[in-house]
């Protein structure tokens, strides 16, 4: 499979309306309408639902869990294979270990990460589309 995998960054760049939104939600739109699916992993849910919650309130981010489950994503769940690389890429890169799983789920499904986070760019082999950073 291919298409894109938006990371955490991505979608909150999209929520918050920062540089990128605009990219997020031409994506978006063109997964909608039959284009390059937009894909996202279980650990992007979890990240939104705590930062919005920890930076707002905890309904807030009930909210924000809400919105992107309504989005036209395909949300990506664990899986043994997906364990195993998501281990490797932590043991062999300096990244969070979300950051870890969502770059093994781009990889996995040789997808292209849509980001704005700089620790991604260590990673050989991921396709990725680097948002503006802040």
């Amino acid at each position: 499979m291919s298409g894109f995998l938006l990371d955490t960054s991505a979608l909150m760049a999209l929520r918050d309306n920062e540089l990128g939104a605009e990219r997020v939600s031409e994506l978006l739109l063109a997964a909608e309408n039959g284009g390059l699916p937009c894909l996202g992993s279980f650990m992007t849910l979890m990240e939104i639902f705590y930062r919005v919650w920890k930076d707002e309130s905890e309904s807030a981010g009930r909210e924000a869990y809400t919105d992107c489950l309504v989005l036209p994503i395909q949300w990506i769940h664990e899986s043994p294979e997906l364990l195993i690389l998501a281990a490797s890429v932590k043991a062999t890169h300096p990244l969070s270990l979300a950051d870890a799983w969502i770059a093994a789920t781009a990889l996995e499904l040789d997808a292209t990460l849509v980001h704005k986070d700089p620790e991604f760019e260590k990673l050989p082999g991921l396709k990725e589309e680097r948002l503006p950073y802040k």
